[in-house]
């Protein structure tokens, strides 16, 4: 028997839960999703749609087991099955077609596929000998879901994997692991996901309604309990603070790394850096200044206060909170800016607003009614009493590469990415047109002035991390191509005025190669202790990936080369998909986490 139905009928009639073969029409008349004895997998459900007094036939019924199971846990496996169930549905029913940036056929298409974990591995070293300021490890952290999601998937939804080559006396062991998130432990307990996320899970009205129901009833239910243990993922970047290394994502608390000897990656659990306040999240771009240990963070809500600013000394102990009360709504504030007596942070155009989720949209939208504004606060005060507001028409910064003070600090200098078409950025950054700019503030008059740094569609990069915080001279950038994608790196001279270069500040660059892409390029002195060393004499590493081979590579890169020679190269026994921001952590801070 066959019969078509479109996406909106539910099933009122108990006699159609018999049907076997069943073709249904979504209202996109282009996709059509076939199954056989489909509703075989709504046992659960059948059992609330039909009257109890009627027998329901499950076909392939396994002989039941003579092992007893607990009630709780056969009352929870029933339950994972029902809710399991109501999942399906959702997704097969409910959602509305999927636009591309929901899409999981297509965001997790190429090199954006995940992988699997990969245990410490030797690695073959293939160009040139690794320098010996490469003894350590690069780590680089990036979205990998577990499970293939049947519904909706946004790129920033993959868990937390941590792709890390250790280097030791020239030799490489290469290493992929999980970060053992309480989300990622919960799901791979229950064999599926079962977190709900901002960015893809509200898809239509009824979808948005039926996984908000399904998300309570599961916390209600004690399938999970994120408000004690936190949802977040991990996977954006990694910090090392009071002498920890941490994985980092800004919907949650960091996860504490450990780096053994064997060169495997152990997660040691979430941290909250012991404080005396509660705290459930924080940003995934903390300021760590190098002259005194101290890292500055921060962190947003859906209620007020919307922002709160906070300092982690140099032993690891968080310092009492700074609420920001002048902050309107809830800005997804993803990085800001750290100088010798200021801390610096955008208001922009991408909210988060929860009365979407009322009209079947996502919480995060771009409000293209409201003006960018900068703010200016000592980085010691204890309130916002001195803090100051600056409107920043057309300024939605995404990464500051570097902030510093000049005039004895009535002049603020910034290095940072601005999303050119806010519009496109919940959806395609490489469409948002990133562009590079120095953003000047003077302190006194609250002037802003804006001044590009180059022509290219440029972000992911850094500079070298013992200017964080003062005035330095060079920036690494990756830069970006269709399909999100850092098909090279450039080298930007910030010294320069648009006048001096017909190419603007680009002094070198490096093109990965024909169907090669890469991840951001992170710098490593060559002397990291000589402080009579240039700012660029030293290397950029990056994983890149060729997709006509799928080999992937380690490449060592001379910073002060015209071409960014490449010195060094590792070919990794493992693929590193797309990610996001990594970091080196010398061998002396590994032997001490």
């Amino acid at each position: 028997m066959e019969v078509k139905f479109s996406s909106s009928f539910l099933p009122k009639y108990h006699q159609l839960m018999d049907v076997h073969s069943f073709e249904c029409e979504k209202k996109n008349p282009q996709t059509k999703i076939k199954a056989h004895s489909f509703f075989s997998k709504f046992h659960p459900l059948k059992k609330l749609i039909l009257p109890s007094k009627q027998k329901v036939m499950t076909l392939n019924k396994q002989p039941s087991s003579k092992k007893r199971i607990p009630q709780g846990d056969a009352k929870q496996s029933s339950l994972s099955t029902f809710f399991k169930s109501i999942d399906d549905f959702i997704c097969t029913f409910i959602d509305l077609p999927l636009h591309p940036s929901i899409n999981p056929e297509l965001v997790l298409s190429g090199n954006f596929a995940p992988v699997d974990e990969l245990p410490p591995t030797v690695c073959e070293v293939v160009e040139g000998p690794l320098p010996s300021c490469l003894d350590g490890a690069y780590i680089r952290n990036g979205p990998n879901p577990q499970f293939i999601p049947r519904g909706p998937y946004h790129l920033f939804d993959g868990d937390g994997m941590l792709h890390m080559i250790k280097i030791s006396q020239g030799k490489a062991t290469f290493c992929s692991r999980y970060v053992k998130t309480y989300k990622y432990t919960v799901e791979r307990k229950m064999g599926y996901p079962v977190f709900p996320s901002v960015f893809s899970s509200f898809n239509g009205l009824g979808a948005s309604m039926a996984r908000m129901w399904l998300c309570v009833s599961r916390v209600l239910t004690g399938q999970f309990n994120p408000m004690a243990n936190g949802f977040g993922l991990a996977n954006t970047s990694l910090a090392l603070i009071g002498g920890r290394l941490f994985a980092l994502g800004e919907s949650d608390l960091p996860y504490a790394i450990k780096v053994p000897s064997n060169g495997d990656i152990i997660t040691l659990g979430r941290h909250n850096f012991f404080s005396d306040e509660p705290i459930m999240s924080m940003s995934a771009h903390p300021k760590i200044d190098p002259n005194t240990g101290e890292a500055f963070a921060l962190r947003y809500h859906v209620i007020p206060p919307f922002l709160t600013l906070f300092r982690i000394n140099s032993n690891g102990k968080k310092q009492p909170d700074v609420p920001i009360f002048s902050m309107k709504n809830t800005s997804l504030i993803h990085d800001f800016a750290l100088t010798k007596n200021y801390v610096i942070f955008p208001d922009t155009q991408i909210v988060m607003d929860l009365m979407e989720i009322t009209r079947g949209r996502p919480p995060v939208r771009v409000d293209r009614a409201k003006v960018p504004r900068l703010a200016i606060i000592p980085r010691y005060a204890e309130d916002e009493n001195e803090l100051r507001w600056i409107e920043a028409p057309g300024f939605n910064m995404m990464h500051c590469f570097n902030a510093w003070e000049e005039d004895d600090g009535n002049k603020i200098v910034m290095v940072a990415t601005n999303i050119s078409s806010v519009e496109q950025a919940l959806e395609r950054l490489d469409l948002a047109e990133l562009r590079l700019e120095k953003i000047t503030i003077c302190v006194k008059s609250n002037m802003f002035e804006r001044h590009p740094l180059s022509t290219e569609v440029l972000d992911m990069g850094g500079i070298n991390p013992a200017y964080v915080g003062k005035k330095n001279r060079y920036a690494y950038v990756g830069i970006v191509a269709p399909s999100m994608k850092l098909v090279g790196v450039v080298k930007v001279d910030l010294s320069l005025s648009k006048a001096d270069s017909p190419c603007y500040n680009t002094v070198a660059s490096r093109l990965y190669g024909q169907s090669c892409s890469g991840s951001e390029a992170f710098f490593v002195a060559r002397e990291p202790d000589n402080p009579a060393a240039e700012e660029d004499d030293g290397y950029l590493v990056a994983y890149v990936h060729d997709e006509n081979t799928q080999q992937s590579m380690f490449l060592v890169m001379d910073a002060k080369s015209p071409t960014l020679e490449i010195v060094s190269a590792v070919k990794l026994p493992g693929r590193v998909p797309t990610g996001f921001h990594g970091l080196f952590v010398k061998e002396s801070d590994i032997n001490k986490l």
